[in-house]
């Protein structure tokens, strides 16, 4: 099947803030030209400028402060007998063995499972389009929006350790101190959704021949 026209081919521009369609008066081939949007006014590019670099530096800092998230606790428990430090996967394991499965397996995906995913999928969409691959340019399409549309479920530790250090403020007896695991861990979180969102999924069309 042929490859349906570009916008860039038919004269043709999106704002990214309010989606108007604009007339491509943009001079050259470079990405880096800017005009204005005639609606809001934000800056119009056919590819958002240094995708590549911005989404490359995000999701390696993001990986590398990922360690710490997962080495150093997050969460303090203390009681009249009892201190307890709690990682991310010994509170998974905790969770688990104290009878509540479910619940385990839920913190489990969203603080191991999804961030990993994230790191996989990420990498590869940028090494494919770096590399001009036509693999499979639609599935690597719902990817990302995959990617876009789950970035926010893995705040989950986060408000989990943010809901009960306020609840047990309540209770007497006993207490929830936040560690710097949880900081290490949000920061992990932010960084990679701000790698998403400086990636310009329009790269993965970009050399096609075709839209099969």
């Amino acid at each position: 099947m042929s490859a349906f026209p570009r916008a860039a081919e038919l004269g043709l521009i999106s704002c990214h803030v309010c989606k108007l369609v604009c007339a491509d008066a943009l001079d050259g081939d470079d990405p880096s030209d800017e005009m204005a949007c005639p609606r809001c006014g934000s800056a119009l590019h056919r590819r958002k400028p240094s995708s590549y670099v911005r989404a490359w530096a995000l999701l390696i800092a993001a990986f590398l402060l990922y360690i710490p998230a997962n080495v150093l606790p997050i969460m303090r428990t203390a009681s009249l007998n009892d201190i307890d430090d709690n990682t991310i996967i010994s509170g998974v394991v905790e969770l688990w063995v104290k009878g509540s499965p479910d619940l385990a397996v839920i913190v489990f995906t969203a603080s191991i499972v999804v961030p990993m995913l994230k790191f996989l999928s990420l990498g590869t969409l940028l090494v494919s389009c770096q590399r001009g691959s036509d693999w499979a340019r639609p599935q690597r399409a719902k990817l990302y929006r995959l990617i876009e549309f789950i970035g926010y479920w893995s705040m989950l530790d986060v408000f989990v350790v943010s809901l009960l250090t306020a609840l047990v403020r309540f209770n007497l007896l006993s207490r929830v101190e936040p560690l710097p695991g949880v900081i290490f861990f949000g920061l992990t979180v932010v960084l990679t959704m701000l790698a998403s969102m400086s990636f310009d999924p329009r790269l993965i069309w970009d050399g096609r021949d075709s839209d099969d």
